[in-house]
């Protein structure tokens, strides 16, 4: 038995931020499916295969491992035994990973590995179909938005603390892109699931949009 809340957004809308929060806060695993993604993406760039090389980037999702650990409370990546964490945060990854993963047979893989990475666990999962593909039957279900400059802003900031160097120009460009591709995807595509609730957090401090989305999950689970 395991219990799931699910939480869809588009880039920079919070996900990661209000999961790894609302992951301490009810004691819940935070899993975050887009890293599966990145790091499929880091290994098609490790292994030098081009993007219209499908066949190729479809096998390799079949071989390679994927491993996420928790040391000293900190999420650590891992490719083949390697650790990535940093490595696939790169502009690099960023700007493919979109496309890698639209490919369907891709997705069929890494959907079938987070759902394993769930199995039996209470969790706090996010993503971009999280509740109309992965777990469509989420105990509860919730979808992040915001304006794209202020998600292009959040992403800037976050990249510039974590030693990655590009332009706010860059970042706005390529969430533009991601977005565009993310909703067209034939698998998995970024859209509401028609019982998600909705939270916009354009121009909320983050310990604001806890809030919200604490009040949203205690109300819940008082139903459930």
């Amino acid at each position: 038995m395991s219990f799931v809340i699910g939480i869809d957004g588009p880039a920079g809308s919070g996900k990661g931020t209000m999961t790894k929060i609302l992951a301490r806060k009810f004691n819940l695993i935070h899993i975050d499916t887009g890293i599966t993604y990145r790091v499929h993406a880091k290994a098609v760039l490790d292994n030098g295969i081009n993007l219209d090389e499908k066949d190729k980037i479809i096998d390799l999702a079949k071989n390679i491992d994927i491993q996420i650990k928790n040391e000293d409370n900190i999420d650590k990546v891992f490719l083949n035994g390697k650790d990535v964490t940093k490595d696939i945060r790169s502009k690099e990854v960023t700007a493919i990973v979109s496309q890698v993963s639209s490919i369907k047979e891709v997705r069929l893989v890494m959907v079938e590995l987070q759902r394993k990475l769930a199995e039996g666990k209470n969790v706090i999962m996010e993503g971009r179909d999280i509740c109309t593909y992965v777990f469509p039957n989420a105990d509860i279900k919730i979808y992040l938005k915001a304006s794209l400059e202020e998600r292009a802003r959040r992403r800037y900031e976050e990249n510039k603390q974590k030693g990655i160097n590009t332009s706010y120009e860059e970042v706005l460009e390529n969430i533009k892109l991601r977005d565009e591709n993310d909703k067209h995807k034939e698998i998995g595509s970024l859209k509401v699931a028609e019982d998600s609730i909705v939270v916009d957090t354009t121009g909320l401090e983050i310990e604001q949009s806890v809030e919200k989305l604490t009040k949203i999950i205690e109300e819940k689970m008082k139903k459930l």
